[in-house]
């Protein structure tokens, strides 16, 4: 049997392949692929060759080597057609979600897959690690009643995160990207402004969303993958604000203006990322737990609506120039199969 394969051969340029599909083994599951999300952030990182060659963190799904040719992706949902002789039964054709690359058949056992719930369907299902990515963002961000909010960047994990921070009694959300499509989506979420980061006057306008040019904002969530909008969030941030840097950068720089206002504010810089709990929740929250956090809220955003374009997986190259080329005309691209 046969399976297609999206293949990351070097920059920008991508092969699918045909290949033989690996023996299932006792213990594991053979997944018909119906749909996977190409992530418009790390992924693009990788198609564009800007990514670090290896990752130590143990924790992190795509740690190791990373080096062309690749099969990458991590946000696969489909059904289970065959069960190994020493599998549960109750897993034939259950629909599921899979941390693995773009292909038509993934082989996986139990333990590495998650049942989607059987009230979701799979154009949410497919945006599964993003939500838990924005559920950790806001976890590491813990928002306080009243705060200012400013989120930089509204891909989906941004309009992800600006969802989950709007069910917050926040004095005003204010988001930023610069693109109109997701501007349109974010304001479509109910934030209070949702302004253009490329405007020249742009700074301004987010202090004045923030009911002034003096106070600033309490928190600001950097999710736009451009490290030099680390700058901006400087500039906005108030007196002993909190920076949560959501975005993954990989071999990307920016001069980052540390300074003046920085210092002598007291403004905190904060990593968040998915892979690991962090330290002050470990000791109550597990993945398991986050996990059943992100498909509680998948049920009530429903993400599916940001969905801009479908390609079937051997169109897949004019997916991936379209985010290169066009990003603008984009929120979310899935790939189809079948």
């Amino acid at each position: 049997m046969k399976r297609t394969t999206l293949y990351f051969t070097h920059a920008r340029h991508i092969e699918v392949l045909e290949e033989e599909l690996p023996v299932l083994g006792a213990g594991e599951l053979l997944i018909e692929t119906q749909l996977s999300a190409i992530s418009a952030g790390t992924e693009m990182l990788v198609y564009r060759g800007e990514f670090p060659r290896h990752l130590e963190d143990e924790a992190d799904t795509i740690s190791g080597s990373l080096d062309f040719p690749m099969a990458f992706g991590y946000a696969a949902v489909g059904k289970v057609v065959e069960v190994g002789r020493t599998v549960d039964s109750k897993w034939q054709d259950r629909l599921v979600f899979a941390f693995q690359a773009h292909r038509s058949h993934l082989v996986a056992t139990p333990e590495t897959v998650v049942a989607v719930p059987d009230h979701i369907q799979p154009d949410d299902a497919v945006m599964f690690p993003n939500m838990e990515t924005a559920v950790n963002l806001v976890h590491d961000a813990a928002p306080i009643l009243g705060e200012r909010v400013l989120v930089l960047g509204q891909g989906i994990v941004g309009l992800l995160g600006a969802a989950l921070l709007h069910d917050f009694p926040l004095e005003c959300l204010v988001t930023a990207d610069r693109y109109e499509v997701r501007r349109q989506a974010s304001r479509g979420i109910g934030v209070t402004a949702s302004h253009d980061s490329s405007d020249a006057g742009f700074r301004e306008l987010a202090l004045r969303a923030a009911g002034g040019l003096q106070g600033g904002y309490d928190l600001v969530l950097e999710l736009t993958g451009n490290p030099a909008a680390l700058n901006d969030a400087i500039a906005v941030a108030g007196f002993g604000g909190r920076i949560i840097v959501g975005s993954w950068y990989g071999e990307k720089k920016a001069a980052i203006d540390l300074g003046g206002k920085y210092h002598r504010s007291r403004i905190q810089i904060v990593s968040s990322q998915v892979s690991t709990i962090a330290p002050n929740l470990s000791g109550r929250w597990t993945k398991t737990r986050r996990f059943q956090v992100a498909w509680n809220a998948l049920s009530r955003i429903r993400p599916a609506r940001w969905v801009t374009h479908r390609f079937p997986i051997e169109h897949s190259a004019d997916a991936y120039q379209l985010l290169d080329g066009a990003p603008e005309q984009a929120i979310q691209v899935v790939l189809t199969y079948g």
